[in-house]
């Protein structure tokens, strides 16, 4: 093992983000940064001149990180590189972010695990507004540690009142954002003054060079030391055991420990700690790491949840104030609905309001009613189920997001706090004056939330109906409620997007919830393509929710097409449609499957039937005759 090696073998990079506006020299400053300090491949050197000359240009040390041809022929960056280096003190990743305000997003969830910052700034052109914006995104992600490299010194002929001038406006204008520059540091990338080592056409200046900056930083404190937090990434089945995967963003944890599912709250202990490319078992895993873990109980997790230890768990609340950076064309503004994500989970939700905006140009705070795109201010969001969140200031990773429009990023944001809405802070629940209890043992039986979920054709809508007439026979009280007969009342007023879909499902649990508190088992038949649709209708339902998992597969689903609609969608008369143009994710852990290409109708009524009438059966007192009930309230 070589010097260099055995230096840095098991130490952790500290991650850099490289940012600026665009043709500032970002990507020559990183190339020649790789190259003085002995970090490029071998034989890369030789490839960088080869491409050069090939192009009949000067050596060119930004393709070293371009390797898009449309960066190279563009002289822009548009995605967001990771490349190591090291010094004779420690290791580093460079995170080399977009300058163009065209690629802004991917700056945001590149950068986001950047913990200092390098601002490149143009020499001749000075701070720009769109370098304000880059210093004031560094801030808004958290970053603290930042060097600013004033580039291009050799096209103001190093000129020391220019540098000096520069250097005072961004000192300036990060002291109003609560940020100190460690170094302002006078650089011409393109022949490596003051990148590695100082040169010789600027005499006047005896601060650090970039690489001296760069090795001042001091990385973050162990997450190791910081609450429990791991997000749920997935959740595989392998033989009888559900096994979930993520990676831990902080803390640690081992075999027996105590776990909370949230937003849940469920509990579970970790069973085991999987890892197949060891000879002993694992019994610990800390932050940094990615594991799989089994639970000593068959608990409900899924992608996105968070879990934790039980004694410090994280925020919890359905609204949240959070400091967003807007980067979709179209403004943001209240009633606007996207999606929120935080950590691996993906959340529908509505804008409620927005406050305090900041201007990037001179940090002016306003009122406005909408946020145009590169505009800051503080949003507060209302999803359509609980957020489980930190404050940034406490947990940098579960504690800032982006947010998606159709799948796309449109903004990136940090929590500033859960909030209450003003509406709910008005509302007083009226308890019935006829009791939830009263009315299960009037019925004889527990009222529920039986929710069939698969693709369209697959039965739901049959099965439910024709379960609905036999536990009527037998004295059930019993509703149907199918997507159809929703769509032509309550929800007349939603289209077939994501977010609108997303609503339905929440005034169907909504009814459904309410029928089931009133004693009734509530039978949907609802598609529900994602597992965050039907996390939705589980977190409103609570424990009366079971999941039925009607399975058939897509062939035998378009041969059945009992409403033609496979026929509409395959002539494009109908947009993303489930199972053709859009996913359908089956449940992992349904409560019963019912598969219907193997099944008569007749069969899977009468599993579903038994199903209901075993889970939903009265408690032994309950389940006496009426007459008995009332001789033993009589006799008490």
């Amino acid at each position: 093992m070589d010097a260099v090696a055995a230096r840095d073998e098991g130490q952790r990079a500290l991650p850099i983000v490289i940012v600026g506006h665009v043709d500032h020299g970002k990507s020559t400053l990183v190339g020649r940064l790789l190259h003085d300090t002995d970090s490029l491949p071998e034989g890369k050197l030789a490839q960088l001149r080869a491409i050069s000359d090939k192009r009949g240009v000067e050596l060119e040390w930004s393709f070293l990180l371009d390797a898009l041809q449309l960066e190279r022929d563009q002289g822009i960056t548009v995605d967001t590189t990771q490349i190591w280096f090291h010094t004779a003190k420690r290791r580093y990743v460079i995170i080399d972010a977009p300058g163009h305000k065209e690629f802004l997003r991917n700056m945001v969830t590149g950068a986001s695990r950047a913990e200092a910052a390098v601002l490149v700034i143009d020499a001749k052109q000075g701070l720009s507004e769109q370098s304000r914006r880059h210093a004031y995104l560094v801030r808004l992600l958290g970053i603290e540690q930042v060097a600013v490299a004033v580039n291009k010194m050799d096209l103001v002929g190093y000129d020391e009142a220019r540098f000096a001038a520069i250097a005072a406006e961004i000192r300036a204008y990060l002291a109003g954002l609560g940020l100190r520059a460690a170094a302002v540091v006078p650089v011409s990338a393109r022949h490596g003054d003051n990148v590695a080592a100082a040169g010789a056409s600027m005499p006047w200046y005896s601060g650090p060079s970039v690489v001296a900056a760069l090795d001042g930083f001091a990385p973050r404190p162990p997450l190791v030391d910081q609450p429990l937090r791991l997000p749920v990434q997935d959740v595989y089945r392998l033989d009888d055991r559900r096994i979930l995967v993520g990676r831990v963003e902080s803390g640690r944890l081992r075999i027996g420990d105590a776990l909370r599912i949230n937003p849940t709250g469920r509990l579970a202990r970790v069973a085991g700690i999987e890892d197949w490319n060891r000879s002993a078992p694992r019994r610990e895993a800390i932050a940094g790491e990615s594991v799989a873990l089994t639970l000593d109980e068959e608990v409900f997790a899924e992608r996105g949840h968070l879990l934790s230890a039980p004694h410090a768990p994280p925020l919890t609340a359905s609204a949240i104030a959070a400091r967003v950076f807007w980067l979709d064309e179209e403004p943001l503004a209240a009633g606007r609905r996207l999606q929120v994500r935080i950590g691996t989970r993906e959340i529908d939700a509505t804008v409620i309001g927005l406050e305090q905006a900041v201007s990037v140009e001179n940090l002016a705070v306003s009122n406005v009613a909408s946020l145009e795109r590169g505009g800051v201010a503080t949003a507060l969001l209302h999803g359509v189920v609980p957020f489980a969140f930190d404050s940034f200031q406490d947990n940098a990773s579960t504690g800032r997001g982006v947010l998606l429009q159709n799948g796309h990023v449109a903004g990136g944001f940090i929590v500033d706090r859960a909030i209450e809405i003003a509406q709910q802070r008005n509302l007083t629940a009226v308890a019935p004056t006829v009791t939830r209890a009263e009315r299960e043992r009037a019925n004889r039986h527990r009222g529920g939330v039986i929710w069939l979920t698969g693709l369209s054709g697959a039965g739901k809508s049959t099965i439910a109906n024709a379960t609905l007439r036999r536990l009527f026979d037998a004295g059930w009280q019993a509703q149907f409620i199918d997507a159809d007969n929703m769509r032509a009342g309550l929800s007349t007023d939603l289209g077939f997007g994501r977010s609108d879909r997303t609503e339905n499902i929440r005034r169907v649990a909504h009814v459904a919830k309410l029928l089931a508190e009133g004693g009734t088992v509530a039978l949907v038949a609802l598609i529900t393509p994602l597992r965050s649709h039907r996390e939705v209708a589980r977190a409103i339902a609570g424990e009366d929710f079971h999941e039925i998992y009607v399975s058939a597969d897509l062939e035998t689903c378009r041969a059945r097409d009992p409403k033609g609609l496979y026929r509409l969608a395959e002539a494009r008369e109908i947009a993303a449609f489930t199972g053709l143009a859009s996913p359908y994710e089956p449940p992992v852990a349904p409560d019963l499957v019912l598969d219907t290409a193997a099944s008569t109708v007749e069969q899977s009524v009468a599993t579903l039937t038994a199903y209901v009438q075993r889970v939903l059966a009265p408690a032994e007192a309950e389940a006496r005759p009426r007459g008995e009930l009332r001789l033993a309230a009589a006799a008490s």
